[in-house]
């Protein structure tokens, strides 16, 4: 079954420039929380040599000479544009797999070789003429070859339907150096090259039993999918999540308890509208606090407890009660605190989360509550974040991370969508 592996290029600097014409073409670079290090390059930066995690202090006179646009991570931005790459994405395929934020697997099933270049072009062009967003298009027999091809895509238009068994493909395949391989970590090609195999052709005509005896099923696994054996479903929908976590890096330290206080009830409200969307409850919630490890010379803590709820919920106050609890036992004055945050643990499906001996369950006031949290929800979702919130939460929350050069949300605040105007 031919599989399509559609990339993003370059995905968060791709949401940044297109609205902003006068960058294409031009350096560009995304930082990651409080603007630390860089976590994305255009293509142009990394022609400039700008190596992914660079700290930005240190390369902060570099990036201004070359005129390389830095800006601060904007996830709500890159969230919204990932859902409508991957809701253009739904129209070419009945099977598809959100991979991640910028990489889908679709399935071209019943197509002929001709057929599948066509549509892998008309994929490309389709997304980017919809979204603006650039896109690679890699086309194989298996998650690994169509991985292959999309990577050996990028060095070509943007296109490449890997066909193994053709003399093509057994050149690109031949020459695909092992550690470029998807599932390849540094360790795992260092061990496969003191057997002699260096590329992925190497590896495809290596001995299955050798392999499997030496690295186990993961092993064997790479080398049917180099050879069009596919080991690797689709997972189209995706596995029920075991817990769920809420945590933010802080602006600058923080040492009031008070404040504390705000950030872990932002936490517990962002995991309870999280949990209620994907219809989970949580049997148990952990709140943990951590210093600064790399500042040795100031003393460190880095508490966590946690409590195991009576009956499953996504019932925000709930959350909150049992959270600031935990905050109020693990807190200790004399520390600066640089993270918090919120585990919920043990979900389960609402409609299948059991009561208990020791409370009895209420029907008219679980209904009351599903309600509210309903309404606080649909607020938010049609006014914006935050348009109702927790009291706890605060207003001036002087604790958020540093985003000195986050860019507007033009596509899910109404308030910041570009305007044109005519003169």
């Amino acid at each position: 079954m031919p599989l399509a592996l559609v990339d993003c290029t370059s995905f968060y600097c791709s949401c940044e420039t297109m609205f902003r014409p006068g960058l294409w073409g031009k350096p560009v670079v995304v930082l990651s929380n409080n603007d630390g290090c860089v976590i994305a390059r255009s293509p142009e930066a990394k022609a400039l040599g700008v190596p992914m995690g660079a700290p930005e202090f240190q390369w902060r006179k570099r990036l201004r000479d070359w005129n390389v646009a830095v800006f601060s991570s904007n996830y709500e931005l890159y969230g919204d544009m990932s859902a409508r790459v991957m809701t253009v994405l739904r129209r070419f395929s009945t099977a598809m797999e959100a991979y991640s934020i910028d990489e889908a697997f679709l399935s071209l099933d019943g197509m002929t070789w001709a057929q599948l270049a066509a549509c892998a072009r008309e994929i490309r062009q389709t997304v980017r003429r919809w979204t603006g967003i650039p896109v690679g298009v890699g086309v194989g027999t298996t998650k690994l070859l169509a991985k292959l091809a999309n990577r050996a895509a990028k060095q070509g238009d943007g296109v490449l339907v890997l066909d193994h068994d053709s003399p093509a493909g057994h050149d690109l395949i031949n020459g695909w150096p092992t550690r470029e391989l998807w599932g390849v970590a540094g360790r795992l090609a260092a061990r496969l090259a003191d057997l002699g195999i260096l590329t992925a052709g190497s590896l495809r005509r290596a001995s299955r039993s050798l392999i499997r005896q030496r690295f186990g099923v993961v092993g064997e696994r790479l080398v049917l999918e180099l050879n069009g054996v596919s080991c690797l479903e689709l997972e189209e929908v995706e596995a029920p999540r075991q817990n769920l976590c809420g945590s933010r890096s802080f602006g600058r330290p923080v040492t009031e308890l008070e404040e504390l206080r705000q950030a872990v009830t932002v936490h517990v409200e962002r995991a309870g509208e999280k949990l209620r969307g994907q219809g989970l409850a949580a049997s148990a919630v952990c709140v943990f606090l951590l210093t600064n490890r790399h500042r040795p010379d100031l003393p460190q803590y880095n508490p966590q407890a946690g409590r195991e709820l009576i009956v499953p919920t996504a019932f925000t106050p709930e959350l909150m009660g049992e959270c600031q609890r935990i905050l109020s036992a693990i807190y200790r004055p004399g520390y600066r605190y640089v993270k918090a945050g919120v585990l919920c643990l043990g979900l389960v499906p609402v409609e299948e989360k059991q009561g208990s001996l020791f409370r009895e369950v209420d029907p008219a006031q679980e209904e009351k509550q599903r309600r509210l949290m309903a309404a606080v929800d649909a607020l938010n979702l049609h006014h914006g974040r935050n348009t109702v919130r927790m009291a706890t939460a605060g207003f001036e929350q002087r604790w958020r991370m540093r985003q000195d050069r986050k860019s507007s949300c033009y596509t899910t605040c109404l308030a910041e969508v570009p305007v044109a105007r005519v003169y």
